[in-house]
């Protein structure tokens, strides 16, 4: 994992706005509808190529394949791994709970819900679970990546692939009570641990950085553990941290990336952990850098909390320096400020790479930025990031 020896590296977090046609056929897909396999094969290998090109325009460092090929950050396992069947609905966020009135407006904001990927309504852990021994769909994923990077004549830095860590495929897809072969949460816990190892090898031996996609680690304190103590969210953050490290096991912490998130959604937010709260639980996992959002209403004054809680020497911050659930287009100083900011609070600026809150695609048609905003907000991190060089470099 590259530092920011001579000026601030820019990279984002993960997901792209996809081609509408593309998003279509996923859903179909996962929805169990009729679909061309032909027509999604071709979407997805033009879907990704278009990702890299447009990142690489965009004048990003550290890029991926946009995950295109996939319905959702999370739910895309489901594709990779057997035992998941029927569905379940997860507990509204308490954002939903204490403005109905805002859950009203998302409702008629987001549409028609046949026309969506599952997001609160998805598959559940109903027998032992198992990643696919083939490797296919991570294979497909990482052949479609590599074709894209082929075509252009430009190399990015570094690249990086995302996966879902164990604790958000757990917290999303939800353990059935009846589940035979898990009595417990902790099971399928780290039963799920051992079964995503097999995907993060793979994204390692391809020679990318591999990203763990874990909102669960702040996001669940409004949704699981919305009606409970602090106290029992933190154990479960300590028990997701377990899970990371089990999965993590000989891959060298230099070549992960963790992303934290606290959901992308343009709510309140007003039951939000603290950060403080998690840094020391964070600083647990086996990582080489933590990617956490920096640039929204609610979080960008949290960049202090590196201060009180300081980095451990071994890792860089991805700060999230653009908001992606609002499409105010953020000027070029506005980034700037937030990468000194975040740089000052650390105390090295060499450990400090620009990124975004989270991502603009987490799932198949459900986005809150338009996609040629999203791809101009990228162009901001770009220009934000370098007049943020200048200051700190001279």
């Amino acid at each position: 994992m590259q530092y920011s020896h001579d000026r601030i590296l820019t990279t984002h977090t993960g997901s792209l706005p996809r081609p509408r046609s593309l998003s279509e056929l996923l859903v179909r897909r996962e929805q169990h509808k009729p679909f061309d396999q032909t027509a999604l094969a071709r979407e997805i290998e033009q879907g990704v190529a278009q990702a890299v090109r447009d990142q690489l325009d965009a004048g990003l460092d550290i890029i991926n394949d946009g995950e295109a090929p996939r319905v959702g950050f999370s739910t895309y396992v489901i594709e990779r791994m057997t035992g998941f069947g029927g569905e379940q609905r997860r507990k509204p966020a308490l954002d939903m709970q204490r403005f109905p009135g805002y859950a009203d407006h998302m409702a008629r904001q987001i549409g028609v819900a046949e026309d969506l990927a599952r997001v609160w309504n998805t598959a559940e852990a109903q027998r032992a679970v198992h990643y696919e021994d083939s490797l296919a769909g991570v294979s497909a994923e990482l052949a479609a990546f590599d074709h894209g990077l082929k075509q252009q004549h430009a190399r990015p830095t570094e690249t990086f692939m995302t996966a879902a860590s164990p604790g958000v495929v757990t917290t999303t897809m939800l353990r059935a009570a009846d589940n035979p072969d898990y009595p417990t949460d902790r099971d399928y816990v780290l039963a799920v641990a051992r079964e995503m190892k097999k995907e993060y090898d793979a994204i390692i031996a391809a020679g990318h950085l591999l990203q763990l996609d874990a909102p669960d680690l702040a996001m669940e304190r409004v949704i699981m553990f919305g009606d409970q103590p602090l106290g029992s969210f933190l154990e479960r953050v300590e028990l997701h941290v377990e899970a990371i490290n089990l999965a993590l096991a000989d891959i060298p912490p230099e070549k992960v990336r963790l992303h934290v998130c606290w959901g992308n959604w343009q709510g309140p937010h007003q039951d939000d952990v603290p950060v403080a709260e998690l840094l020391p639980l964070l600083y647990q996992a086996q990582v080489g850098a933590l990617s956490i959002p920096l640039g929204n209403p609610r979080h960008e004054h949290e960049s202090v909390s590196f201060r009180t809680h300081p980095l451990p020497e071994h890792m860089l911050l991805i700060p999230g320096v653009i908001d992606v659930t609002t499409n105010y287009l953020e000027h070029p100083e506005v980034v700037a400020n937030r990468l000194c900011a975040a740089a000052d609070a650390v105390g090295d600026r060499e450990r400090i790479i620009a990124g975004t809150d989270c991502g603009f695609g987490t799932f198949a048609s459900y986005e809150f930025v338009a996609p040629d905003v999203a791809w101009a907000k990228l162009g901001a991190l770009s220009e934000g990031a370098a007049l943020a060089s200048q200051r700190l470099w001279g």
